[in-house]
């Protein structure tokens, strides 16, 4: 039961983050991404303290002795959020999403060179082979003069796109490094603080008074945002990261319903095509890190006493 229980919270997950999400594309349009990072974070974080008060997790949260560690996961973690919204506000939900499907891919390689793991050739051939399908879901934005000169809102929404991908790999390896001795709720709690402090700071940039409608849907962002979260970090409570994994996929079916719905968007056939690829690549590494990892826990039983 508990199988179904965390494959109902990562499913329920990548729903909330797939319409904050959409109403990010949609501020998009009239908000500065400062603006829109800090009403995400900030609003996010009433959810989560409100949980975590309840489950009086509140001071386990707060207690911390790698505060430096907190502040590189942060910062790395707003930098992507940044693109994120950057992509969103230029492209449509169904190509940022499918090309986000790159971060497993990426947190291979990031694994290798900087954790020193040791990835073999069915690894890297995945990671290879998944760069591939992201190139066929952009090729529609690409062209020379226009990469050249970045002059195409959707190429300049592409390589936002890529980069989100990149840096959200490197906060996931942060949150592999922290994972040694802090808290799942610690570290969310101080990623919220770090990326509400960072969006504020754009507030001399220059932000936009939101009418009620627009301020309805930065609150909603942000509420969905604090409850995505929530659903994903307590699905890794019911069962391991590895067995959930391959539902992050399901986040393509929420982007392209509302893509549709609020947008009136129609992924081209290279996003299908691409998709196709670059979650076929994913899938392999996410079973080829549970074969690995019932390997290394066979491997470390104790042999059986007669």
């Amino acid at each position: 039961m508990s199988i179904y229980t965390a494959i109902l919270f990562k499913v329920l997950s990548t729903a909330c983050f797939a319409v904050m999400g959409a109403c990010a594309r949609w501020l998009g349009e009239v908000f500065p991404v400062g603006q829109v990072v800090f009403f995400r974070s900030f609003i996010a974080f009433v959810p989560v303290m409100i949980f975590y008060a309840w489950r009086g997790e509140i001071w386990t949260a707060m207690n911390t002795s790698r505060p430096f560690g907190h502040v590189a996961r942060g910062l790395i973690g707003v930098i992507s959020m940044f693109f994120l919204f950057a992509a969103l506000a230029r492209l449509p939900i169904a190509d940022v999403t499918a090309i986000t499907f790159s971060t497993p891919l990426i947190i291979v390689a990031l694994a290798a060179l900087l954790l020193g793991e040791r990835v073999r050739g069915y690894r890297w051939s995945a990671v290879v082979l998944g760069l591939v399908g992201v190139l066929v879901i952009l090729a529609p934005h690409l062209s020379i003069r226009e990469i050249a000169t970045m002059s195409s809102a959707a190429t300049l929404g592409a390589a936002f796109a890529i980069l989100n991908a990149v840096f959200a790999a490197g906060a996931y390896i942060q949150i592999r490094r922290l994972t040694s001795s802090e808290t799942t709720s610690s570290i969310v709690l101080y990623f919220s603080l770090i990326s509400s402090l960072c969006g504020l700071a754009t507030l001399p940039l220059g932000w936009v008074w939101p009418d009620t409608q627009q301020l309805g849907v930065l609150l909603m962002m942000g509420f969905f945002g604090g409850i995505g979260q929530l659903f994903m970090t307590e699905s890794y409570r019911y069962a391991q990261a590895s067995l959930t994994a391959p539902f992050d996929y399901t986040s393509i079916i929420w982007a392209i319903i509302l893509g549709y719905v609020a947008f009136g968007e129609v992924p081209e056939p290279s996003v299908w095509a691409g998709s196709a690829i670059v979650i076929g690549a994913g899938l392999f590494v996410i079973w080829r890190e549970r074969q690995l990892g019932l390997r290394r826990r066979a491997m470390q039983a104790p042999p059986p006493t007669s």
